[in-house]
């Protein structure tokens, strides 16, 4: 099945059913006056969050999608019947935006959650509802109004506790293959990660947390080189980032010169995406001889000024990983816990995630019109390259 995260559709509501013009006819009474009744409701559209799901991919086959009308309504005051709501089922995560005004209408992030995106049409009134005592006879209806008719974009952003963040190669793929039961694509070439990952890294038989594997990033990915900025809003979510570096980069960049280039891509497509937190993951470690693994962890610490945690591991052979995932969830914890009491420094975490949401819609929106502008396909404005291949789903591993 193929990752698609993002996706533009057309929604129309059911109009209303039109009220009826009728008048009682039946032998022995004369003069029955008006009976007739009103129309349906039209149905409304619904999306709905569905933790089944993990691809917008449907709707790039199926983009037009319309309620039932509501019935008209007939004599002996007999009501129409109201049009189905109809209900899509979208993946958790997905935010919903107005094409045409630019409004985000709502961001559906748990299970079962439902946004209402376009209203049905009024009923129309029967001549019953206008007859009076100086008005025995009214020959007045109202026809329903029409239903909302929308055109929506769907972005979808995967849900993790944990993002890994890094240079095509670095190891992030193999790092979430030895920590969790998902299996992505790994290879000794550039660009093996082609969409997000995600893999649920079980601590012991009761903790668990969902870490996220990006696709990797190169040199002026914030202005669309390589995949550009095509997942990068998946890492928006995560409560903190895991920042993985290769200990000997295939080519002849030092591993704080990889690490610097993609702070670098980070703050130039989000400022406030580089402010979140990070860990700095040393990978490699197998490939460098024991006794000169500190001297080096100490000159890429020392070159790029980190003063977060840092960890050399070895997603080949799993050395230290278990320590890494055990301390993650144990941050990730604390995390909760100052959420739930409503401390500073959680306060100050939800601000900066606000930010983030704004400054990563501005960007893809701004990103999206230059591209309109430019010529190209809004459908392939870096949601979804079609290159006749499926390709890999998006992992969601137990």
């Amino acid at each position: 099945m193929k990752f698609v995260d993002e996706a533009s559709i057309y929604v129309k509501a059911g109009d209303g059913g039109h009220g009826c013009l009728s008048f009682r006819r039946e032998k022995y009474i004369p003069k029955g006056g008006p009976d007739g009744g009103d129309g349906g409701d039209g149905g409304c559209v619904y999306l709905v969050a569905d933790q089944s799901l993990n691809t917008l991919v449907d709707f790039r086959y199926q983009p037009h999608y319309k309620a039932e009308r509501g019935t008209d309504g007939s004599g002996r005051q007999r009501t129409g019947k109201s049009g189905e709501d109809l209900y899509l089922k979208v993946p958790v995560g997905t935010a919903v935006r107005d094409e045409e005004s630019g409004e985000w209408l709502g961001d559906l992030r748990e299970h079962g959650v439902a946004l209402l995106v376009a209203q049905g049409g009024f009923h129309g009134l029967g001549n019953t509802r206008f007859k009076s005592s100086t008005n025995r006879t009214p020959r007045q209806t109202t026809e329903g109004s029409r239903g909302e008719e929308r055109k929506l974009r769907l972005q979808l952003s995967v849900l993790a506790d944990v993002g890994l963040l890094g240079l095509p190669n670095a190891g992030k793929s193999t790092l979430l293959a030895a920590v969790s039961a998902a299996r992505p694509k790994v290879a000794d070439y550039p660009f093996t990660t082609l969409v997000p990952q995600l893999g649920v890294v079980q601590v012991d038989a009761l903790s668990s947390f969902v870490l996220a594997d990006i696709p990797g990033l190169i040199a002026g990915a914030a202005e669309g080189s390589g995949l550009g900025v095509r997942f990068l809003k998946h890492l928006m979510r995560c409560r903190f980032l895991l920042h993985v570096v290769d200990l000997v980069p295939p080519d002849e960049k030092s591993p704080a010169q990889a690490a610097r280039e993609v702070i670098e891509e980070l703050q130039a497509f989000s400022p406030a995406l580089a402010q979140r937190e990070r860990w700095l993951v040393l990978n490699k470690i197998d490939a460098v001889p024991e006794d000169e693994r500190e001297a080096l962890r100490d000159t890429v610490v020392a070159e790029l000024g980190w003063a977060g945690p840092v960890y050399l591991v070895s997603g080949y052979t799993g050395e230290n990983t278990q320590e890494l995932m055990r301390d993650v969830f144990r941050h990730i914890e604390e995390m909760r816990a100052a959420e739930a009491e409503g401390s500073e420094d959680a306060l100050r975490a939800e601000a900066l995630a606000n930010q983030i949401e704004l400054e990563v819609r501005d960007r893809l929106e701004a990103l999206r019109l230059h591209r309109a502008r430019q010529g190209g396909d809004d459908a392939q404005d870096g949601s979804d390259q079609d290159d006749g291949d499926d390709g890999p789903e998006v992992l969601y591993v137990p």
